[in-house]
């Protein structure tokens, strides 16, 4: 893909970096600045953050005190400041600096040849391995709005941002260490004031325990400012005569943890990822909280010229599949939390309508399957029979003989109570009713089909004083893949807050962890099945013509799609750039984004449906009820998201 299309996605490359250095070594340690800048900008960083006190080191204690060093200490950033003549990156780099008779721990924010900011440490700790109240004083007290650096006057304070003039979005401020420790973090006023982007120069020593604590806070700290927060720690080559630093490194964006270095290792450390910052905004507009927050007036915002660097590739994780966790153990905590939702959340409206009866249709595929697992686990909450579940099996004109065998299976080895109502007699009575001919396979021979259906699950759902378990997924929700008043409709719809490819993983995880024998041959078979509604006559050999992915697409693009469009609320033209890149080899552009195309006309035409859906539990950050998390009219127009897609087919198609 052409770079001017991945640099368009509007990242901005960040680095945070660890050199390897010696208290008062200041030539030495600025050598290692440079060269670690150097290796970062190789790599197309945007901005650059390095330790706190990095030019002199941290841990040089009373030496703070020493003119000869806090001289060096400025030839050290007149250094850095040369270096950046004429180079992209912003550095935002650590040193002492003495203003008004006054010892200050700052950061340097340097670019293209100029200081363009200093910013002065506000929380200083003194207590067990840390002194800096010996040698420093707090921003707090600083009168001074400007220092002169070498022969310019440099803004001077903790009330400082630098805004892109390339890119609103683009608004950065820092704060040191300590400061994000602290009760209200500087970072604070700052995101009030717009800052989408916090460097933090740190120097954390390691102790058992203190990272998770200290990933903790810098995650936490993004989540709850909408920020992207880049922290850079001091590595073990300071001073380890009572303490060791480990060179903790990490970028994370709106709680989301992007990259975070290995600790106690050798050598520097640089850890860099593309950041999001338009996503902090966006995040923001949809978070009530922040509009509720006060501005900052105090806050200063001084203008910056950063150019952002030409892309060839994108460094940060875009998973195919933003619904799965990563990790096998976490993948593991998901499933028993969602199916646990979704059965403590059924076993409460079970007993709130004091109904005696689960009644569920079963059809032997992936989705009823689910709802069959999460009705067998609210039986076990309320300490009732499996047989309270009445499950019901509907063979039509489509059913094969695989899927009505899985069911029965499945309802058999689950201890339900098992009906098997073939709706064909009624189905064709229905057709003469209608005049319709039964040859014409037409989208009235499919409905009448899944309205039978829905029919006999609510009467008997009457006769057992129960209630119709739903069974439709987030993804079919989405793309308004069910029949109006047939499928669509339900007394509680459990499955309405899971896509597609997270239903397929809970069966997976359900089969391999939570039964065995014959139940789990049974689900295996399942997994094994093409999604199909069944509603067409079978090929000669009694299988199944149609597959429903070969009519919508790909659910696996449809849940990036929506994880991406939905819940992250990114243009269409990044969604589409950014699936080209993850399904690169898997499916072509062409195929991307004309199944883009159905997803943004079916999403926008199919919002009737969502808006007279019946009660589901919502499971993650993304869900479609228009009492809860989703509303939109009916009747909105898709062309801006047409016509951004038709513009970004003619940039790839150049």
């Amino acid at each position: 893909m052409h770079p001017s299309l991945i640099t368009s996605l509007g990242y901005v490359r960040v680095a945070a970096a660890s050199p390897r250095l010696q208290p008062a070594d200041v030539e030495g340690n600025v050598n290692s600045i440079l060269s670690l800048c150097e290796r970062a900008q190789e790599r197309g960083s945007d901005v650059i953050v390095l330790p706190e006190l990095c030019i002199t080191g941290y841990t040089c204690g009373d030496l703070f005190r020493q003119n000869d060093l806090l001289s060096a200490a400025l030839n050290g950033l007149e250094r850095i400041r040369r270096w950046t003549t004429g180079r992209r990156p912003l550095v935002a780099v650590g040193l002492p600096l003495v203003v008004a008779s006054r010892l200050y721990n700052v950061a340097a924010l340097v670019h293209d040849g100029h200081v363009k900011a200093i910013v002065p440490k506000v929380f200083l700790p003194s207590t067990q391995e840390f002194y800096d109240f010996r040698w420093f004083t707090s921003g707090a007290q600083a009168t001074s709005e400007s220092v002169v650096v070498g022969h310019a006057s440099v803004p001077f304070g903790t009330n400082i941002l630098l805004a892109s003039e390339e890119d609103s979005h683009c608004i950065i401020g820092a704060e040191i260490c300590e400061d994000l420790w602290s009760v209200q973090p500087p970072s604070g006023p700052l995101t009030r004031a717009g800052a989408t982007l916090i460097l933090n120069l740190s120097a954390s020593n390691e102790v058992v325990g203190k990272a998770a604590y200290r990933r903790s806070l810098v995650a936490m700290q993004s989540a709850r400012t909408y920020t992207v927060y880049a922290y850079a720690s001091a590595g073990p080559w300071e001073s380890t005569t009572d303490t060791v630093f480990s060179g903790h490194c990490m970028i994370a964006e709106c709680g989301e943890m992007l990259v975070e270095s290995e600790r106690l290792r050798l050598g520097e450390v640089l850890v860099v990822a593309d950041v999001d910052l338009r996503r902090c905004v966006s995040e923001r507009l949809n978070g009530t909280s922040f509009s509720q927050e006060p501005g900052e007036p105090s806050a200063r915002v001084f203008p910056i010229n950063l150019h952002r660097s030409l892309k060839s590739d994108v460094q940060r994780v875009i998973t195919p599949h933003p619904f799965l966790p990563a990790r096998a153990e976490d993948r593991t905590l998901r499933c028993e939390e969602i199916v646990n939702i979704q059965a403590t959340a059924l076993a409460v409206r079970l007993q709130r309508a004091g109904a005696e009866r689960c009644v569920l249709g079963l059809s032997g595929g992936l989705d009823s399957t689910l709802a069959a697992i999460a009705c067998l686990r609210a039986c076990d909450l309320l300490e009732r029979s499996h047989n309270t579940v009445l499950a019901v099996t509907m063979p039509g004109f489509g059913t094969s003989k695989r899927t009505l065998a899985n069911a029965l299976h499945l309802a058999e080895h689950m201890g339900f109570e098992t009906r098997e109502i073939s709706v064909n007699a009624s189905v064709a009575q229905h057709f003469v009713d209608i005049a319709h001919d039964p040859n014409d396979h037409s989208v009235v021979y499919e409905n009448a089909q899944a309205r039978e259906r829905t029919q006999i699950l609510m009467d008997l759902a009457n006769k057992h004083r129960g209630i119709v378990i739903g069974t439709g997924d987030l993804s079919e929700l989405t793309l308004g893949w069910s029949t109006y008043n047939a499928d669509h409709m339900s007394m509680y719809n459990v499955n309405g807050g899971v896509p597609k490819t997270l239903v397929r993983h809970l069966v997976q995880w359900y089969a391999a962890e939570r039964c065995e024998g014959a139940l789990r041959k049974a689900l295996l078979d399942i997994l094994d099945t093409p999604i199909s509604p069944e509603l067409l006559p079978l090929d000669e050999k009694g299988i199944t013509t149609q597959q429903t992915e070969d009519v919508l697409g790909p659910f696996v693009l449809h849940d990036f799609f929506l994880y991406h469009l939905i819940r992250l609320h990114e243009p269409v033209r990044t969604v589409g750039i950014l699936a080209s890149l993850v399904f690169d080899g898997t499916y072509t552009v062409a195929q991307i984004l004309a199944w883009l195309e159905v997803f943004v006309t079916r999403f926008t035409s199919q919002q009737f449906k969502r808006s007279c859906m019946p009660d589901t539990v919502k499971i993650g950050s993304v869900a479609l009820s228009p009492r809860a998390d989703w509303r939109m009219p009916s009747d909105a127009s898709v062309s801006v998201w047409l016509n951004e897609l038709a513009a970004l087919k003619a940039d790839l198609a150049d």
